[in-house]
């Protein structure tokens, strides 16, 4: 090169340069998504962490309550069969006892009616005996009289 001449650049020297600076340009880029990325997934390991710290004590509780719970619903169940022993021993009495009293009272029952029908109906015929010896005393007295 000689002084004084302007120093010419080949196309392909352009080329270059453009796609080195394009290059470059693209390089950062990536840089900094590959830094944003490994903040979140540090940001990702420290909430997960955080729910492992939290879930596991709550699961230690929700055991407990559940063992709790079941332990409730066997004294219900006993309960429950208790109940349905009483009821059943409840309902064999009142079999039984309807079967020994039941009849005898039905017996005395009917007898106490037939005695009371019987002293009603003799005191019907009483009073309609004297009724109509009454009324015919009064006839004779008018016949007279």
């Amino acid at each position: 090169m000689s002084e004084g001449t302007d120093p010419t650049v080949s196309a392909g020297a352009v080329v270059g340069l453009i796609f080195a600076i394009f290059f470059a340009v693209g390089v950062v880029f990536l840089c900094v998504v590959l830094l944003r990325l490994a903040q979140v997934l540090r940001e990702t390991k420290d909430l997960v962490a955080g729910i492992s710290e939290k879930t596991v004590p709550l699961l230690g509780e929700i055991t407990s309550t559940v063992v709790t719970t079941n332990q409730q619903l066997g004294k219900v169940d006993v309960i429950t069969d208790n109940v349905s022993n009483i009821s059943t021993n409840a309902s064999a009495l009142a079999s039984t006892f309807s079967a020994t009293v039941g009849g005898p009272m039905i017996r005395a029952a009917a007898f106490s009616y037939g005695v009371r029908s019987a002293i009603t109906s003799r005191r019907h015929a009483d009073v309609e005996k004297r009724v109509k010896s009454e009324l015919k005393a009064t006839r004779r007295a008018k016949k007279k009289g």
